[in-house]
């Protein structure tokens, strides 16, 4: 029987935010597709203190912000991109059609086809995070999309020059300074200014993530995403200071961000919430990750490692961090997470920044039924079929005739028996039954 030795508290409080968030955006939302661009500006100066007659950068502003990095920042977005470029591609490749006769004369295949307008959203209000322009920008362009958007707050009042390097030097089509609700409604409605996109992908704020949520079915969407969580399960092949450390990383994202330790040593339970106390004295990111830690971390111990893959099952973290003396036992047993980080030398931050897989990944539960962002996200998948011969368009038919009679479609029964008076030559009576 597993043990909480801290737990959230703060379930209730998480509910009634996002009431509120629901009927902020919602109202926000019907104002950008009412007023377009007026209502845009007014949300630009509102929130990110940014006026503007046009939010799209120019290429010479796009052109100055790349000059402001150094060579070293430069390169090092590079490499970044080269990695996550590289793994997309693989995956890319491992999409193929299929075409395929399934009997004679019957040719039933798929294409996998891009959408043709992606809109990209890039945080960065708190921190100017880069990383996640290339996630999505660097993927929907591997997948073939032909037009991609990227919107991104400004920075202590300004575009900030490391994201905007990071989405021109990713491909992205359109660069805007716009955040927050404002930059995927008008990204998903569209305005005067900005011509609207099929899906939108990036993680965001709570208010961006309503925003998404309430945008699907008028465009696609990568997923549903929440605050940033944290799963590390460990035992006593490492110690508590690298758990902390891992907790920690995650929890600085922001003050709602859950980070949870789960172990089968109370040992390395006791001292990881003792490391994370002394860590908290000289973390410069602390004000930020205490609050995280206070009110969402846990410290769980199991009896046993199957005992911890039920639990993590039943946590579905985004990011869970295994390091264990056997980390391929999780790759085998676990079932729902975002992202599976094996063994103490690798971290979610490596998975952040420049390992090479994306890191916009399902929260709240949501790796039950779906993982994250990656090129098969702008890819449709879209079946055809072929009849080549006379006889299998009869043969066909008559089975479709007998089956629509069993539903008492008359119309679509005599869409197959016609296929079978003119290719199968026999007589079947108008709304009748094919033999």
């Amino acid at each position: 029987m597993a043990n909480w030795l801290k737990q959230s508290v703060e379930a209730d409080v998480i509910k009634s935010a996002a009431k509120e968030v629901r009927e902020t955006v919602e109202a926000t939302l019907a104002d950008i597709e009412a007023r377009g661009d007026a209502a845009v500006r007014e949300l630009s100066i509102r929130f990110d203190k940014l006026d503007r007659a046009d939010y799209r950068l120019s290429d010479q502003e796009i052109e100055a912000c790349l000059a402001q990095l150094s060579s070293r920042d430069i390169e090092d977005i590079k490499f970044a991109q080269a990695q996550v470029e590289n793994f997309a591609k693989h995956q890319r490749e491992a999409l193929r059609d299929v075409e395929v006769e399934t009997l004679p004369g019957v040719v039933l295949g798929h294409k996998n086809i891009p959408v043709n307008a992606a809109g990209c959203y890039v945080p960065g209000g708190k921190y100017p995070l880069l990383a996640s322009a290339h996630m999505s920008v660097i993927t929907a362009r591997v997948a073939g999309v032909k037009r991609i958007v990227t919107c991104a707050p400004p920075f202590e009042g300004k575009p900030a020059p490391a994201i905007v390097a990071a989405q021109h030097m990713a491909g992205a089509s359109e660069i805007y300074c716009l955040g927050g609700i404002q930059a995927v409604g008008a990204m998903a409605i569209g305005t005067e200014r900005i011509a609207p996109v099929d899906m939108l992908v990036g993680p965001g704020n709570a208010f961006v993530a309503e925003a998404k949520r309430q945008l699907f079915g008028r465009v696609g969407i990568d997923l549903f995403a929440g605050p940033t969580e944290t799963l590390v399960i460990a035992d006593e092949s490492v110690d508590g200071e690298m758990c902390a450390t891992d907790l920690l990383g995650q929890a600085e994202h922001g003050p709602d961000s859950p980070a949870i330790l789960l172990t089968t040593s109370e040992k390395l339970a006791r001292e990881t919430i003792a490391e994370v106390e002394r860590l908290l004295q000289i973390l410069p990111t602390a004000a930020i990750a205490r609050q995280s830690w206070e009110r969402f971390g846990e410290v769980i111990v199991a009896d046993s490692e199957e005992e911890m893959v039920r639990i993590a099952d039943q946590i579905a973290s985004e990011h869970v961090q295994i390091m264990t003396r056997d980390p391929d036992f999780f790759l085998k047993n676990m079932t729902n997470y975002g992202a599976l980080f094996l063994g103490p030398r690798t971290n979610v931050a490596f998975g952040d920044k420049a390992i090479g897989t994306n890191h916009t990944l399902p929260t709240k539960k949501s790796a039950r039924y779906t993982g994250g962002l990656w090129v098969g996200k702008f890819l449709k998948t879209c079946t055809y079929q072929k009849v080549l011969t006379d006889e299998a368009s009869s043969l066909i038919g008559a089975y479709t005739s007998r089956l629509c009679a069993l539903e008492g479609f008359a119309g679509h029964g005599e869409q197959a028996n016609l296929r079978v008076r003119r290719y199968g030559r026999k007589d079947v009576p108008y709304a009748g039954i094919a033999e």
